[in-house]
Order: C-alpha cells, then sequence, then structure tokens
C-alpha cells in the first residue's frame, strides 16, 4: 500500500492532532470497525482534552484544517476497513501461499522458522514468502536476507549514519542498501502483547533516523514494512493497523504491504530495486558510495 497524495507533507501538527484525537475517541466504533469521527466529536475531543477546537471547527462549520482531519479519518477507516483487511491472513491461508511459492522456487536458501515452540512450530511463512520473491527478482545479485549488523550508509569508505537497529532485509547489503525491509507476521499469537506494539514502535525508529539522513545528507533508503496476522492485527490490533496507516502518511515507511498484498506487489518493488542498483556507481575502493568524495 502507498500513501494517499492527499496526505503526505502535511505538517508535523496534523499528526499531532490526529494522535490526540485518535486515543481520545477510541479506534473503533461498535461493529468493531475503524471509527469515523464527526466534526461535533472532534470538538468535544477538544474540550474533554482542555484544548482549544477553534482551528478545527468555527460556529458549526469545519475549518479548512478541519475538513482534511475529517477526510483523514474517512480515509484511515475506508482503507483498512475495505482493503486491508481482506489482505490479511491466517495460519492456514499463509500456509498454503507459502507451500505454493516453494513448490515453484528453485531457493536453496534454508527457511525460516517463527519463534514459537510445540505445534505452533512452523515456517515464517511470510518471511519465506518475501525471501522468495526477492530472491527470484534480483537474478543472482547481492542481497542480505538476514542482517547481523546495524544498516551503515557510508562517505569515502567512512561511515556517515548508522541505524540504532537491526533490520529484517536489505538489499543489496546492509551497507549502502538500496532498500531495507521489516516483517511482522503473528499468526499463533493469542492476544496483542507488548512485543507486537514494540515491533511498530521500532519501524518508527527507523523511520525517523532515514527521515533524517535523507534531509540532511540527502541519502533516500527505500524503507518498507509488511505485516500479517488476521487474529493479531484485525480481532486484536487495530488501533496499531491506525498508527501504521498513520506512520506511513508521516513518511516514515515508504510503503506497507499487508499480507498476501507481499504477494502481490513486492514483485514489482524487486524490479524497482534491481534498476535502482544497476544506476549506481560504485566506487572501485569502498563499494557504493551515496555522496561524492
Amino acid at each position: 500500500m502507498t500513501p494517499d497524495s492527499r496526505f503526505l507533507r502535511l505538517p508535523k501538527h496534523f499528526w499531532a492532532n490526529v494522535r490526540s484525537l485518535s486515543q481520545e475517541l477510541g479506534y473503533t466504533d461498535k461493529s468493531q470497525q475503524v471509527k469515523v469521527p464527526t466534526i461535533q466529536e472532534l470538538q468535544k475531543a477538544f474540550t474533554f482534552l482542555s484544548l482549544s477546537s477553534d482551528h478545527v471547527i468555527q460556529g458549526n462549520a469545519p475549518t479548512p484544517f478541519g475538513i482534511t482531519l475529517l477526510e483523514y479519518f474517512q480515509y484511515r477507516a475506508r482503507v483498512l476497513n475495505n482493503v486491508v483487511r481482506p489482505q490479511l491472513m491466517d495460519s492456514l491461508r499463509a500456509k498454503a501461499e507459502f507451500e505454493a511459492f516453494r513448490r515453484k522456487s528453485v531457493t536453496k536458501r534454508p527457511v525460516p522458522m517463527n519463534k514459537q515452540k510445540g505445534e505452533k512450530r512452523a515456517p515464517a511463512y511470510l518471511t519465506g514468502i518475501a525471501n522468495m520473491i526477492v530472491e527470484g527478482g534480483i537474478g543472482g545479485r547481492e542481497c542480505d536476507f538476514d542482517p547481523r549488523r546495524l544498516t551503515t550508509v557510508t562517505r569515502a569508505g567512512v561511515p556517515l549514519r548508522t541505524l540504532a537497529r537491526r533490520v529484517d532485509g536489505a538489499f543489496p547489503s546492509s551497507i549502502n542498501p538500496i532498500a531495507v525491509w521489516e516483517i511482522k507476521e503473528y499468526y499463533y499469537t493469542t492476544t496483542f502483547g507488548s512485543r507486537v506494539a514494540d515491533g511498530v514502535y521500532e519501524t518508527l525508529l527507523d523511520g525517523m533516523e532515514l527521515e533524517e539522513l535523507l534531509e540532511h545528507e540527502k541519502v533516500d533508503v527505500k524503507h518498507y514494512l509488511m505485516v500479517d496476522g488476521f487474529f493479531t492485527w484485525w480481532t486484536c490490533g487495530k488501533s496499531y493497523l491506525c498508527r501504521i496507516i498513520d506512520m506511513l502518511h508521516m513518511g516514515y515507511v515508504d510503503e506497507v504491504l499487508f499480507g498476501h498484498e507481499v504477494v502481490e506487489r513486492l514483485p514489482t518493488l524487486v524490479a524497482e530495486w534491481v534498476t535502482a542498483f544497476e544506476l549506481r556507481s560504485p566506487s572501485p575502493k569502498f563499494g557504493p558510495s551515496f555522496l561524492p568524495e
């Protein structure tokens, strides 16, 4: 899923309003669908928080800022209720997709396993699918499918920025990558625990560091998030799905691939990475370098 251009490059205070209102009003309605608040509900929420609502409503009419807020809440609810929900897979559907890919794949890479124990111990289905798609699309080029080191961007062979945490994948390498990605698949969890929530905030941290890198050094590293697990994300975690859509439009992640969308969209993204790789001029001594020496 790519962001809606209407809600890109909005000021930071817009997202402060989105977060405050979402927290106060809640993320779901009585039918457990993602909530679409009214302008009156926005006004009441600000009043309850002892904050001014003059920037949102004047008299009985929404201001331009209020209209944008309402349009965003409507968009967020529509895309989650109607687009994201059908894409999210349970373990049976994910297993079927994984096995279909595995039958036609010529990969020799070991299949990553989930972190469950006992009867829940199984291949990490979404990670396995993503790895096979990437491997099939890069045509034998280098790729770090399981980085064991921090992501670093260099200038003249010297670190320019090093991210605070490891990512789940990097192309072509965790040193001067064109693209990095995180995969959050939870098929067997029974609650939305802190570990799942932490995964969202980890991606936010990565995005903020990459935003700073682009703003100050003009280095653009593509950043992707892939998530799956219907029960975890939809039944238990709709508020975090809302946060992910917010994060997408804040510019902290370039695209989010929800469940089966990995199958549909990732091959196109991999082709874009390969094109960017071919256009990059490597430094003969230090490998790819984004900035002039």
